[in-house]
């Protein structure tokens, strides 16, 4: 094929480009379905006996955090939202980081300017038990604050809640996907 003739091929395909008008989409939003609960199953890691539930309850004021875990050493534990529902590698690294759309620096789940993920800290009894209740105003089911199909990671440590950019909370002793559940 000549210069000439495929110069002219891209002209002709450029000017009917130019002559296209684009047009608007829109998107019904009674169609787009509204999440109201939602369950991540936890799992331990390599190496962890850890196991427990935790749901997400949208409400008026913010998304109820019901968490209750098993298997830890007593003490304080990081807990946290991370971006990934992905808990495929033995270490939960698989997860990635915090949830952060907003690329806000670490902090306790009551700052004004946090990541969404940021919940920090399960207490366990002497019997390595964990019950841990708090509504969070910065996450959401819904939107681009979303959890569904994020990661909730349980850590060895506890989260001071001031190191950037996780709270040097140690390794992943247990990993669970955020998931849609039958709202009740």
């Amino acid at each position: 094929m000549s210069f000439n003739k495929m110069f002219t091929g891209i002209i002709l395909v450029g000017a009917l480009l130019i002559g296209c008008q684009q047009k608007e989409v829109t998107v019904e939003t009674s169609t787009v379905p509204q999440f109201t609960k939602a369950v991540a199953v936890l799992h331990a890691t390599e190496g962890n006996e850890v196991k427990g539930v935790v749901t997400f309850t949208k409400t008026a004021e913010g998304v109820k955090i019901v968490a209750d875990v098993m298997g830890l050493t007593p003490g304080e534990h990081g807990f946290h939202i991370h971006e990934f529902g992905d808990c495929s590698s033995p270490d939960g690294k698989s997860a990635g980081g915090h949830f952060n759309p907003e690329g806000n620096p670490h902090a306790a789940p009551d700052a004004q300017t946090r990541h969404v993920g940021d919940l920090g800290n399960l207490t366990a009894d002497e019997n390595g038990n964990a019950h841990y209740e708090r509504l969070d105003t910065h996450l959401s089911l819904n939107g681009p604050n979303s959890i569904i199909g994020r990661g909730v990671i349980i850590h060895a440590k506890a989260d001071d809640l001031t190191s950037q950019p996780t709270g040097a909370a140690g390794a992943r002793v247990a990993c669970g996907v955020i998931g849609v559940a039958k709202a009740q």
